[in-house]
């Protein structure tokens, strides 16, 4: 655990120090759990949306998107259950007088005895060797499976407390388990409380008469209200779906993990309309097509899994999350969900519009069932970045660090480096240049020796370098140079976009998915 630390604040300093991520206000000492993206972030990022835009839009001839609006009318989420029920659990600590969430304070407990699990079988490892057999000494160990006896017993009291929306107990197990405060170290603590992840405004010019209004905490309310503009205006038949990408706001009291949690974040969310009855159907269809579509991106199929919810939301039928594999353990990225009928029930009952479908192969009316996939943004650049991340010991002693970001990704797709700055060359590789930018991102540099460079554009994940040389000005030919293999190769300048648009092309990514 403390080496996949180490690793994860790595990777944070590499976001950092190369474009990626700043800390939000940073010149004042930032603001906590909010964040900035550079120059090379934003480009990933914004490929990251198109992939997951193109995927839904292009590849499905009956999902069409929105962009809804932030502010929207305050009774939606009553409707939505929001107002009532998006709560965390809160507790204080009397002497640092700081505030938790309780059920994270019970989780990190949970997560020491694992640790101490994986140290048992990691001293186990080193000193058995290539003899060592895993999975049974998980099995027979004796303090292994009192690790691993309590954990289950914690989880269990945990999972009943929180199913149950029990506080007193969520307390009496920090109590029982003599969880101190980090700040402190002291078990003082308050009782515990709900707290609503909403943030409030005002909208109105006078104080009396403004209206309290919420930022957005999730995207999927603003393609509910919409559902029937965009079935009528697009003459949309079930099934079909609604795509959206944007900004939602949790007044998130335990945000961490870098990019992982914020209060400030976005999503990338579909809906999709379909008859009652049919929704375990399209239900395991988006579930087995939304795993495909992180696959495509070639991260390693072994970090991924499912998590099937134990326990479902009110409104639900069935739930599973994409879980995906990064330095600090299994964490969820995306969400699949059968939602039923429960939000456009509840907004025809709180607006009093009827927003029903009518089915002219049934010939009847009825509330369409909705299965949603979310996913948020931040979290899915943050699987991108980490899993492509490393650090490489390299032949002749030397060290690379390198981002090996799917070429389609990458924000920047290729550099022309000019070998020297004398002799016409940089004229050239402008010349090149200019050619290449229509299509793809592409940088030009100069400066430092050419092996400089490279590491460089290694670290921000530039998939091909193109060097000119003096063999450029007598044949139009120049070397490039591939990423993650170090490989170069002499090709003709003509050839250059064909060579770089087969492996960088949105295009060639979406081919792959459903392979």
């Amino acid at each position: 655990m403390a080496q996949q630390d180490d690793v994860f604040k790595k990777i944070i300093s590499h976001a950092k120090e190369y474009g990626f991520v700043f800390p939000s206000s940073e010149i004042y000492d930032g603001l906590s759990a909010v964040y900035d993206y550079g120059q090379n972030g934003v480009e990933l990022k914004n490929n990251i949306k198109r992939y997951w835009w193109d995927a839904m839009t292009l590849l499905h001839d009956n999902i069409v998107g929105i962009d809804s609006a932030i502010f929207m009318h305050p009774t939606i989420w009553k409707a939505s259950g929001h107002v009532d029920a998006f709560n965390d659990p809160l507790i204080d600590n009397r002497d640092s007088k700081k505030r938790y969430r309780a059920d994270v304070l019970i989780e990190d407990q949970i997560a020491k005895i694992d640790d101490k699990i994986e140290k048992e079988v990691a001293k186990a490892r080193k000193r058995f060797g290539e003899t060592f057999d895993e999975a049974m000494f998980r099995q027979t160990n004796g303090r292994v499976l009192e690790y691993q006896a309590k954990r289950e017993a914690l989880h269990q009291r945990f999972s009943d407390a929180m199913n149950a929306g029990n506080l007193d107990e969520l307390r009496q197990i920090i109590i029982d388990e003599e969880i101190v405060c980090p700040i402190s170290g002291t078990k003082n603590w308050t009782e515990v409380r709900q707290f609503n992840l909403m943030f409030k405004t005002e909208m109105g010019s006078t104080a009396d008469g403004a209206m309290t209004v919420y930022l957005r905490p999730e995207t999927a309310q603003g393609i509910f209200v919409n559902y029937l503009n965009v079935q009528k205006t697009g003459r949309m038949r079930i099934p079909f779906g609604i795509a959206q990408i944007g900004k939602a706001f949790r007044n998130e009291i335990v945000a961490r993990q870098f990019i992982f949690r914020m209060r400030e974040f976005e999503q990338m969310e579909m809906q999709f309309f379909v008859r009652p009855g049919q929704e375990m159907e399209w239900f395991k269809y988006w579930k087995e097509w939304r795993l495909s579509w992180h696959k495509a991106l070639g991260l390693g199929d072994e970090k991924y899994r499912y998590h099937d919810h134990e326990k479902l939301a009110h409104y639900a039928n069935a739930a599973t999350d994409i879980e995906f594999q990064m330095p600090f353990g299994f964490k969820e990225v995306e969400g699949i969900h059968s939602r039923t009928n429960f939000d456009l029930s509840q907004h025809e009952k709180f607006s009093g519009k009827k927003i029903q479908y009518f089915d002219p192969e049934l010939n009847e009316s009825y509330t369409p069932y909705v299965i949603e996939t979310s996913i948020g943004v931040d979290r899915m650049f943050l699987s991108v970045l980490c899993s492509s991340y490393e650090e490489q010991q390299l032949e002749n002693g030397e060290t690379r660090v390198v981002l090996h970001l799917p070429a389609a990704l990458a924000p920047v797709k290729c550099a022309v480096l000019p070998l020297v700055r004398k002799d016409g060359l940089p004229e050239k590789a402008r010349e090149i240049v200019d050619d290449l930018k229509f299509d793809f991102t592409t940088h030009y540099e100069e400066k430092d020796a050419i092996g400089r460079r490279y590491r460089r554009q290694d670290a921000i994940g530039t998939p091909f370098c193109i060097t000119v040389d003096h063999q450029t000005l007598e044949d139009n030919t120049v070397t490039l140079r591939h990423r993650d293999s170090m490989q170069q190769e002499r090709v003709a300048i003509a050839d250059l976009h064909r060579l770089i648009h087969d492996q960088v092309s949105l295009p060639s990514l979406l081919r792959k998915i459903n392979k």
